[in-house]
């Protein structure tokens, strides 16, 4: 696996042994920022179940300022620490070793907010409705934030929340992107 664009383009990354994880492939990783306007004028992107933190260190690589990875593995968590420090990525991250909700309450008391979100739990422990309630209870979102959910193709989409809305998807191969955008007060 590597990073596909921007100032950390072609780096390898590190990324889980065995079966427990599923990481993004570079094609998806690819379609999902282009989708998203390809790089971003700075930012901060919250990469929930991180797994190797590729979403994370993709979306700093094409200009986000600050990234926070997620995951609840501590072998996920060494991972995500190796790559972030072989691209010398340090002071622009932050990892946390706990589940997502609790990740997202202990954001919320830090008065954190976030211009992306990227989801992509395990596909058999989807709880997609659930943080995306949360993300909008929290306050999480700045105006015009997106959030993308990556899930099986047949996963039913999650509701819309009354500020995080349903924008559109796309399919590749087994897996379904959707995208949401936190509206605008």
């Amino acid at each position: 696996m590597r990073i596909v664009a921007g100032e950390y383009s072609s780096r390898k990354l590190e990324t889980l042994k065995g079966e427990a994880t599923r990481p993004t492939l570079d094609k998806v990783r690819e379609a999902v920022f282009s989708s998203l306007g390809g790089y971003f004028a700075g930012g901060r992107v919250l990469d929930l179940y991180a797994g190797s933190g590729a979403i994370g260190l993709e979306a700093l690589s094409r200009g986000m300022d600050e990234a926070v990875f997620v995951d609840s593995s501590r072998e996920a968590v060494r991972v995500i620490r190796n790559n972030i420090a072989s691209l010398k990525a340090g002071e622009r991250s932050r990892v946390l070793c706990v589940k997502a909700a609790a990740a997202l309450a202990i954001l919320q008391k830090e008065g954190q907010k976030f211009d992306l979100v990227y989801l992509d739990p395990p596909y058999a422990r989807q709880e997609n409705d659930r943080i995306l309630k949360l993300l909008e209870e929290y306050q999480l979102l700045n105006p015009g934030a997106r959030v993308v959910i990556e899930s099986l193709k047949e996963d039913p989409r999650p509701d819309d929340t009354a500020s995080i809305r349903f924008h559109k998807d796309a399919v590749y191969g087994i897996t379904r992107i959707r995208y949401y955008i936190c509206q605008e007060d």
